[in-house]
């Protein structure tokens, strides 16, 4: 096994994970999801699932991550036995596979920015100029663009690539958001705006609980990088002396923030330009934000900046899921980084390819690729892990969570029941509405 880097600094880490957190999950995702599912019902039930799955799951793989040093194929061989011991690749897997169809997805961002800086967005033919930049020769070069700047930064190794760049990432994006959400404060229909966010109805929930309940857990699995290994490879590189639960905390509260800066965004900019909220899809935020910049004045400049924001969140989130692939490849084959980085880049380009040349010019391939990848296998790789650190192997992870933490008292066991009973038990009803959903999906893509 290679030598494994260690993290420079503590803030190098929590900026690292904050950033593969940031990334496409809250700023493209999130509005598209919250818009659809009733805005603050939405908001409601995700805080409450990011608290109650997502910081427990969280911590789950934090521990497998320290305590083997290894990626999450490695970890699981090292710490299971049996059936055990293959269940890391699901996340390697959902990894690979979530950031082939994500490289694509931030091209079209990189379109955008560009459509902005140019005053080009088409108010009147939004959806039209969206499957347009979405497919065809332009949207394969800018996912190869976009492919090629992860490559280059992964290359370099965890100080001198990703940690470096996410230092400068991480607080831009998080400066840009923050005037882009006092930019939106002052436009016209705010307030009503965050009414639509911020007021929930709770018979909405429990009206449409099938539905949001799903979509909440897939959020902010998506969002927290949980299911895909990012968490567990990057604890791999951590020290015995650090508080894994502070970390954690830290990392969850930047996330959350950001999502919820992301929504102060969206909506107003949304009812600024008189677009009723509940478009959905997963181009609803090319289409709608789009046709709702246009219609500002400086609207091209101010979705330029969005757009950017989200080009530099999405880089920040997708180095972190290439470096769960790439280790993988050093640890376990030995192979050096930049021949891995870069055998692998080109392998999740090529498999990107049919969601960047949207061929069939619905997103179908998008539809396909995200389904499984994000509602299936990131639910059934936290599941999984769930189950294992709960119930068999539960000594070792009381252990690790120790390690770093002066007085852990009761608190450990609190944690570990959380996680034996209501994490498995939501975790497993999510997994079954979301294969429900996308066998749905499925039928209505291949009937139509």
């Amino acid at each position: 096994m290679v030598e494994r880097e260690t993290w420079a600094t503590r803030t190098g880490f929590i900026l690292a994970a904050v950033g593969s957190a940031v990334g496409l999950g809250n700023i493209w995702r999130f509005p598209f999801q919250a818009s659809e599912q009733g805005g603050a019902a939405f908001l409601v039930v995700y805080l409450l699932l990011i608290l109650a799955i997502g910081f427990p799951v969280m911590l789950v793989e934090f521990t497998v991550g320290r305590r083997t040093k290894r990626n999450p194929i490695g970890a699981l061989k090292e710490l299971g036995t049996g059936v055990w011991t293959k269940v890391g690749w699901i996340f390697v897997v959902a990894g690979f596979v979530i950031m082939s169809y994500y490289s694509a997805v931030s091209g079209w961002v990189l379109q955008y920015m560009v459509l902005g800086l140019q005053n080009d967005y088409a108010v009147d033919a939004a959806g039209g100029q969206f499957l347009a930049t979405a497919s065809g020769l332009d949207s394969v070069l800018t996912h190869a663009i976009f492919m090629a700047a992860v490559v280059v930064i992964v290359a370099f190794g965890i100080q001198r690539g990703i940690e470096m760049s996410v230092k400068v990432m991480v607080p831009a994006i998080i400066l840009l958001l923050v005037g882009l959400a006092v930019y939106a404060a002052t436009l016209e229909g705010a307030t009503e705006a965050y009414q639509f966010y911020l007021s929930p109805d709770l018979s909405t929930i429990a009206e449409n609980w099938t539905e949001i309940l799903p979509a909440a857990a897939a959020q902010a699995f998506f969002t927290l990088s949980l299911g895909m290994g990012v968490m567990i490879t990057y604890a791999s590189y951590l020290g015995e002396d650090r508080n894994l639960a502070e970390d954690g905390a830290i990392i969850l509260g930047f996330d959350t923030a950001i999502a919820f800066i992301v929504g102060l965004i969206a909506f107003p900019v949304l009812q600024a330009a008189s677009i009723p909220p509940g478009d959905p899809g997963p181009g609803a935020i090319f289409i709608s934000l789009s046709a709702a910049f246009g219609e500002l004045p400086f609207g091209g400049i101010i979705g330029a900046v969005f757009f950017g924001t989200v080009a530099i969140a999405a880089l920040s989130s997708a180095i972190s899921i290439t470096e769960v692939v790439v280790s993988y490849l050093i640890d376990e084959h030995g192979v050096d980084r930049v021949p891995a980085t870069v055998g692998l880049g080109v392998a999740m380009f090529a498999v990107g390819l049919p969601v960047a040349y949207g061929a069939s010019g619905d997103l179908s391939e998008l539809i396909i690729f995200d389904g499984l990848a994000n509602g299936i296998l990131l639910v059934l790789g936290g599941l999984l892990l769930s189950i294992y650190v709960g119930w068999v192997g539960s000594d070792f992870a009381l252990d690790e969570l120790g390690k770093g933490i002066t007085n852990i008292g009761s608190w450990g066991l609190t944690w570990l029941w959380l996680v034996r009973i209501p994490v498995i038990v939501i975790l497993l009803v999510v997994l079954a509405l979301n294969v429900q959903g996308y066998y749905q999906d499925l039928t209505a893509l291949f009937a139509g």
